[in-house]
Parts: C-alpha cells; sequence; structure tokens
C-alpha cells in the first residue's frame, strides 16, 4: 500500500472524486487549492482532498473510495496517514457531510466527533436533490478531530 500526494494534473480522478461530491462545480471551488492524497494498493483505492481553512484548521473536503475496495480500511487508513502528515501543521482537522448514520458513523469509529450543522447546505448548494443511503440529503453535519 502507498499513498501519495498528486501535485499536478488534479483532475486526473475526477470519476473517484464525484462518488464523494457528485457536482463538479462543488469540487471546483476547492480542488485547486486542496492538497490530493491518492491510495494504492495495487490499484487506486482511495483519494482525497484536504485544504487549509486557516487558524490552524484543516478540511477534509472529499474522501472516495473505489466501490469494490469500500469497507475494507482504506477510508480509515487513508484518514490516520492524514492526521499523522498534517500532525505538527494544523490542531484540528473538520469534515463536512451529509446526516447519513452510515457516514457520520464512520468518522466517529475514526475519532471525530460533532461540530456543528449547516442548514439546508446541499439543498441551497447543489443543482439536483442527493439522495445517500435512501436520505434525501438537507443539512451539512461538521465533525471535528484534534490531530
Amino acid at each position: 500500500m502507498n499513498i501519495t500526494q498528486l501535485i499536478d494534473n488534479k483532475k486526473r480522478h475526477i470519476d473517484l472524486l464525484l462518488l464523494a461530491d457528485e457536482q463538479e462545480s462543488m469540487i471546483d471551488r476547492y480542488l485547486e487549492r486542496g492538497d490530493i492524497f491518492v491510495l494504492d494498493d495495487n490499484g487506486v483505492k482511495a483519494i482525497c482532498v484536504v485544504t487549509d481553512e486557516g487558524d490552524g484548521v484543516c478540511e477534509l473536503k472529499n474522501i472516495a473510495v473505489t466501490p469494490e475496495s469500500q469497507r475494507q480500511g482504506y477510508g480509515k487508513r487513508l484518514i490516520n496517514y492524514l492526521v499523522t502528515h498534517y500532525s505538527g501543521k494544523y490542531t484540528r482537522m473538520i469534515v463536512g457531510t451529509g446526516d447519513v448514520p452510515s457516514t457520520v458513523n464512520f468518522y466517529k469509529s475514526c475519532k471525530f466527533e460533532y461540530s456543528h450543522r449547516i442548514k439546508n447546505f446541499f439543498t441551497d448548494n447543489y443543482d439536483h436533490l442527493m439522495i445517500e443511503d435512501g436520505v434525501l440529503l438537507k443539512d451539512m453535519i461538521y465533525l471535528k478531530r484534534e490531530i
């Protein structure tokens, strides 16, 4: 298993990024200013984008695991790598996600805890309704982890 940071051609894995954030115009808002990491284990298994939000805070803007590689620990390994990589540079990592039990529980298993909620984020910012695990996404839930 190898995790590397992409420096150029940041859209080369756009298909994978779209699994976690299904509107390309929203990805375009953070992709160029973000750090992109790719987890390769006999092929690309996961990707993520992290941005500097100031005041010692970085945000995990996008993390996606290929469908055939989900629930095999790749997402958790990538988050653990990020925590180590950014330790000393940032004091906190945040992540915003839909209010879906399976996703929130995943982040809690990675030592994140509830921070705050942005009402109607998905309905106000996306050009279509978004449904995840049968749940219509409305509010964005933010979770935080000290690093």
